[in-house]
């Protein structure tokens, strides 16, 4: 098997859900590859000097280097490790994550070049990301969708004697979590019987902001912090419409999450989204920020029983491609052609 150094950001704290580096290696290493990791320090310069290190102790060992890519400030620490790999001779693979990696393509297309121009491979987990870097002439990307572990999640039956919302995500500006707020607002002055469920950490101070609007608007939500996968799953049996309000995305795991769980979503059409979820098929798509449209949308999937069915369904069915047992035989090809 290939020895594999993943370099990511490693961390798991109370402002920061599991990240991708914590699943993919635990999956692939389940699998008999052998990998290291880079780096789990809280302190930004610290993970960055560690990182590089790594690379460099490392170079000799890996067979390639797998690297976490966002377009924000860990844009960086891709850029200076893809580097650190390329001076080495070591094969490197970037993975693409954050809805908004198309802006730094625009931004910064001459560093964009570096790391993506001299990679092994590009791996994006979305369609969406593929489409847009395919658009800035990079043909070597490969598609290998986020996986989840399908036998964890059980479908259990939902009523619809009231309209119980679940929100799942870190409370970040991006995800724009103070519309979920107003969404139950509209809900309730509509007259309905409505509930809302906000699950995650606080990214960037947005929960106090979520709190405060909520308070302003007179409407009552429930906030449960950062919980462990098991234990939003459970939690999530107690509601049947899953909501997400995001400003920009990629193809979040929640959502593929909450497919597999059987919930009738209604999302933002923003990003990787639309590729992800057909219009009226297996969920709804909304325009963003658009608290009205997201509020009929949910209006319309509590008060038909035949399209939240049909919906829900086909939901489990697409999320069922999101398998591991299918995903790590992409993986496997990768690793192969090394």
């Amino acid at each position: 098997m290939k020895n594999l150094l993943y370099i990511g950001n490693n961390l798991e704290t109370a402002k920061t859900n599991i990240s991708s580096i914590g699943i993919l290696g635990k999956l692939l290493e389940a699998e008999g590859y052998n990998l290291r990791y880079a780096s789990s320090y809280n302190n930004k310069l610290m993970r960055l000097l560690h990182m590089v290190w790594s690379c460099i102790k490392n170079s000799k060992w890996a067979d390639a280097v797998l690297i976490d890519t966002y377009s924000t400030q860990n844009f960086y620490y891709a850029l200076i490790c893809s580097q650190i790999c390329r001076l080495f001779g070591v094969p490197y693979l970037p993975i693409l994550h954050g809805g908004n990696l198309p802006s730094r393509l625009e931004k910064n297309p001459r560093l964009c070049k570096l790391i993506f121009g001299h990679s092994q491979l590009n791996i994006s987990p979305s369609l969406f990301l593929k489409s847009k870097f395919e658009d800035f002439g990079f043909d070597n990307i490969e598609f290998i969708p986020n996986s989840i572990q399908i036998e964890n999640y059980k479908v259990s039956p939902k009523t619809f004697d009231s309209i119980r919302l679940l929100w799942v995500r870190s409370f970040s500006k991006i995800y724009n979590p103070k519309m979920a707020v107003s969404v139950l607002k509209n809900l309730i002055a509509k007259g309905y019987r409505a509930q809302l469920c906000m699950v995650g950490p606080d990214a960037d101070g947005s929960l106090q902001e979520v709190k405060s609007k909520a308070e302003s608007l007179g409407v009552t939500v429930r906030f449960t912090g950062k919980l462990s996968k098991a234990e939003w799953i459970q939690l999530s049996e107690e509601y049947n419409i899953f909501i997400n309000t995001t400003n920009f995305d990629n193809m979040p795991v929640s959502v593929i999450e909450a497919m597999a769980l059987g919930f009738p979503i209604v999302s933002t059409n923003v990003g990787g989204l639309p590729f992800l979820i057909e219009d009226n098929v297996d969920g709804i798509l909304v325009e963003k920020a658009n608290v009205e449209a997201m509020t009929n949308a949910i209006r319309r999937v509590f008060q038909n029983a035949d399209i939240r069915t049909k919906i829900s369904r086909s939901a489990r069915e697409k999320a069922e491609t999101f398998a591991w047992s299918h995903i790590k035989t992409k993986w496997y090809s990768v690793f192969k052609n090394l």
